[in-house]
Formats: structure tokens, C-alpha cells, sequence
């Protein structure tokens, strides 16, 4: 069943039962809207579509902040046909320009807070043919998006697309070089919802509280999973604040969280300096914290089980080109396998390739392949990489894992992170757990350089926590005691580490900005030693 349908027989069953909140703590917004009510607003968005001459295999494009509006659009550009391609709210006009160039989008739906940017580069969005447009001070030659929902049918749409069609292009974060659009399929997204409900087993009781940005696979993955049962989901508007995350937890009753590290960071620091006193919520409707998105310190989650010893805890792995998160999951109970991705989800399998696709034994590194019905179509309008990315069903992810003997999958590093110094290899995930096992330090990142002698070596850039102070000399002795000598990294550099808004470490920029350093002197090294 399409999720399109799914809405369509939630709608019929729960007509009157709550499907989605936005909230805001801060601003005092709560709006609620039931199965029937945003069954109906998709089909308006559909229809004003098809008035507009949008036909199925259509691009429709939006740039938004998480909101229930934003889905509605999104569900409204898939119901007649057309394909959804979100575009990520950080993207500055050349990006915008460039992804719309690849998708040939057609109609670009657009919120205020992005007036200013889409007007920049507006004259070159040659294959955009209408700008719809949420907010006031309604821009000449853009249509109001709620004058289109309020004038169009609320008829059913009539035709259908296969479960093979196109649904989505969804941008890679473009961490690596300019964004690939990856298509995905009804199908896809079906297995997505199956796979997330059965990992979270999930219950038409349940509550989801939807923070990550929705322009990303991964959170509309998350949400199918209360789809797929008639479950409500939460989006909290603005910024996802440790006071806004928890007082949303509290007043909705959210029963099932997903935290990136960072927010997971900064809500236990927040509890352990006083500045949020834990009694004043009540967190117990909260039965489960999945997080994902990146490698997950097992010192957090440490920490998270013994502030919150009543949450289950579960890791989901995944990507863009495996339909977002859930191709690998650590479930409750593995508590010694903290740190792992865990092991093949529920139609999922998994295996560890080398350089050459041939399957390693237990205990080598090398890259994870999955394989299961959420593996994209392929890379728009790119064959070339399509074919490199999946061969005979597997998608082969980059990322570098081994496997222990009793069958748990642990991340070791991207591919392309890797660092090689003097012929051993350097996976920075190994140092930078390492890291932050430092109780001063909030976030962490290794990376290469260049070395006359040794081609490459790793250096730490660290991010103390607020009012904190650590030292080089800590952190290098704390690696020595825990690391071969090699892997120790050479220099600490103290600033502020860029990640994007899934979480998502952007090892990119801090090559940019550390990368061009000469070789450290022998010195400088031998001090460090």
C-alpha cells in the first residue's frame, strides 16, 4: 500500500483522531489536524497541481521549515503523480539554482523566510513555471498558497501511479561536493514505513516527536512508521531547544523520541548544570530514544540511560540511497553493543565487501552493502554512478564496518575519511570515540592532513562544552593510553565543529579550513609524543 493510501484509509477509519500537531513552546502556537482534515488538504494541493498542468513524472520542488503544511505539500505533489524534491533550507541560490536545474522542477513552493533568496535567483529558474508562495507580503508573479488549497476540489484524485513510479528526489547533503538526487520509489517508501514501524514497534497509541529537518529522507521515513498505523506525530516548530524538546515531551505525552547527538548533548548538559531542573517535567509517557544520523558515542548513551533509566534505547542506521534510516538496527537489550549499528533490519540483509566487492571474513574491515526493497531506483540522470553505487541489488554505502562473532555490524569510518599514514589506516571514528570519552569535551572530529614523510596524519579538532577548559596535553595523554601510538592524532586544534541539520559531521569544511596546513614540524610532533 502506497502512503497515499495509507492517509486515504486512516482518513475513512480515524476521521476524527488527531493526526498531526505543530507546536511552539516559545511562541505558544499548537495547531491540530485530524486524518480527515489533512487527507483533505492533500488532495486540494493535488488538484490545484493538476490545474496548473503539473503530470505525473513532474518535478515539484519546495524550500520550507518543518511544518504540517510542509507535509501536506509534499503527499499533495506524490497523490497526482508528480515527484517531490525538498530542497534543504540551507542552500544558498547557486545550490538552489543547481538542484532545480537537475530535477527540472516545474512548480516551487516556497515559505517567507525564503523570499529573499529565491527573489536572487529567481531569473535563472528557467524550468519553474509557478511560485507558490506561504506567508504574507505575497511577491508579484507568485500565486498564495492558501488561495490554491481554498479554490481547488477536494474530490479524490482520480488516477493512480505504480508502486515502481517515481515518488521522490531527495538531495544527498552534498558534504562530499554538489548534491545527488537520489530517486526514490512508492516502493521504497512503503518498505520504509514497514521497516521503521517494526524496529520502533510502534502502536496507534503511540506519539512521535518529529525534530529532524523534513527535507531530509530520514525524518519523513520515521514518520511513516505512525503512518502506517494511524499514529499521531508531533512537529515542534523553531528551534529544537533542550527547554522546547522537553516541554513538548511533557504537554503532548510523546512516547517515542529521536535525538542526533548534538540535541542529546545539549539536553544532558542542561540537566546536569540546573539550567532545565528534570522535576519540573513529567517524562514518563516516554517509552523509547532512537538516534542515528551518525556514530553514536556508547559515553551518551550512557549517560542518557542513566538520566532516563525508563527509556528504551534503539540505534538506526541509514542513508539516502537505502531510503533514510533503518536498513541497520541495534534494538533494546544489547546494552554491551552500544556503539554498533546493530545487525540487517526486518527486510534488510547486509554484508562486509573489500575494495574488489568480495565478501570479507569476521573481524576484517570493509564496506557495508545492504540490500532489501528500500535500495533507491538510482541517481538521477547519472547511470554512471548508479551503476558504481549498486551492483546486483546491493547498494554499497562508503561506509567502512567490521563485523564481531556474534554478528554485529561496528562503523568504523566513511571510505573517504579514511586517512593512511605511512601505509596503516586511520579511522577517525575510532579516535574520535576515543575523544569523547573526555568528560570536558562536548564534540570532537579527526581528520587527515598532509605529511612530507608520512603522506597523511590525523589531527583532532575539539569542541569543549560551554565554560569548560580543556588541554592538548589531556586529550593526546587520554589517546595514548587508549590508541596505537599511530593513531594518536599529532595536533588539537580547539573551535567550534560545523555540522549539518541531521547531525552530520562536515569533515568538508574543516578540510577546507585545515587541511592546506604544512606538515607539523618535527618539533612541534615530538612534544606531542
Amino acid at each position: 500500500m502506497q502512503i497515499s493510501d495509507m492517509i486515504v484509509r486512516n482518513a475513512r477509519m480515524y476521521p476524527d483522531e488527531s493526526a498531526l500537531v505543530d507546536i511552539d513552546p516559545v511562541k505558544g502556537i499548537r495547531k491540530e489536524v485530524t486524518w480527515k482534515q489533512f487527507n483533505e488538504r492533500i488532495d486540494r494541493v493535488a488538484n490545484g497541481l493538476i490545474a496548473r498542468g503539473v503530470k505525473p513524472g513532474d518535478k515539484v520542488s519546495q524550500i520550507m521549515y518543518n511544518s504540517t503544511e510542509f507535509l501536506e505539500i509534499f503527499l499533495g505533489i506524490m497523490r497526482c503523480g508528480a515527484w517531490a524534491a525538498p530542497l534543504s533550507f540551507r542552500l544558498t541560490g547557486d545550490e538552489i539554482k543547481f538542484c532545480i536545474d537537475n530535477s527540472d522542477a516545474k512548480v516551487l513552493f516556497l515559505e517567507e523566510p525564503f523570499k529573499e533568496r529565491i527573489e536572487d535567483c529567481r531569473p535563472d529558474l528557467h524550468t519553474v513555471r509557478n511560485f507558490i508562495f506561504l506567508g504574507d507580503n505575497l511577491p508579484a508573479g507568485m500565486e498564495s498558497y492558501e488561495e490554491i488549497v481554498a479554490g481547488a476540489s477536494a474530490n479524490p484524485v482520480a488516477f493512480h501511479v505504480s508502486d515502481e513510479e517515481g515518488a521522490a528526489l531527495y538531495f544527498t547533503s552534498g558534504t562530499t561536493g554538489n548534491p545527488k538526487p537520489i530517486l526514490l520509489s512508492h516502493k521504497n517508501m512503503e518498505c520504509a514505513a514497514i521497516t521503521n514501524n517494526y524496529n520502533r514497534k510502534v502502536k496507534r497509541e503511540d506519539n512521535f516527536l518529529n525534530l529532524p529537518p523534513l527535507y531530509h529522507a530520514g525524518s519523513i521515513m520515521m514518520w511513516y512508521a505512525h503512518v502506517i498505523v494511524g499514529a499521531p506525530s508531533t512537529i515542534l516548530l523553531g528551534i529544537a531547544r533542550p527547554d522546547s524538546i522537553l516541554q513538548v515531551i511533557d504537554r503532548e505525552r510523546i512516547t517515542i523520541l529521536f535525538l542526533v547527538t548534538p540535541w542529546a548533548q545539549d539536553i544532558l548538559e542542561a540537566l546536569d548544570k540546573g539550567a532545565l531542573p528534570l522535576e519540573d517535567f513529567d517524562l514518563s509517557c516516554c517509552r523509547l530514544l532512537c538516534m542515528g544520523a551518525q556514530p553514536i558515542p556508547p559515553v551518551l548513551i550512557s549517560r542518557w540511560k542513566e538520566t532516563f533509566p525508563h527509556m528504551d534505547y534503539i540505534t538506526d542506521y541509514g542513508l539516502g540511497e537505502a531510503n533514510g534510516p533503518g536498513c541497520m538496527h541495534l534494538g533494546p537489550g544489547d546494552e554491551d553493543k552500544w556503539g554498533s549499528i546493530g545487525k540487517a533490519s526486518f527486510n534488510w540483509e547486509a554484508k562486509i565487501v573489500d575494495f574488489n566487492g568480495k565478501e570479507v571474513p569476521p573481524g576484517e574491515i570493509g564496506e557495508l552493502a545492504v540490500r532489501g526493497n528500500g535500495v533507491m531506483k538510482g541517481y538521477y540522470r547519472n547511470p554512471e554512478k548508479t551503476a558504481e553505487t549498486i551492483r546486483d541489488g546491493w547498494c554499497h554505502t562508503r561506509d567502512m564496518v567490521k563485523v564481531d562473532s556474534e554478528g554485529f555490524f561496528w562503523l568504523v569510518d566513511r571510505k573517504k575519511d579514511v586517512i593512511i599514514a605511512g601505509g596503516e589506516n586511520i579511522y577517525p571514528v575510532e579516535v574520535e570515540e576515543v575523544l569523547h570519552l573526555h568528560p570536558k569535551v562536548y564534540d570532537a572530529a579527526v581528520i587527515g592532513i598532509w605529511d612530507e614523510r608520512m603522506g597523511e596524519v590525523p589531527i583532532a579538532i575539539i569542541q569543549p562544552k560551554p565554560g569548560q577548559t580543556v588541554t592538548e596535553e589531556e586529550l593526546l595523554h587520554l589517546c595514548g593510553e587508549k590508541l596505537a601510538r599511530f593513531k594518536v592524532p599529532r595536533e588539537v586544534i580547539f573551535d567550534t565543529i560545523p555540522r549539518n541539520p541531521t547531525g552530520k559531521l562536515e569533515k568538508t569544511k574543516l578540510r577546507e579550513k585545515y587541511g592546506d596546513r604544512r606538515k607539523i614540524t618535527q618539533s612541534h610532533s615530538a612534544k606531542k609524543g
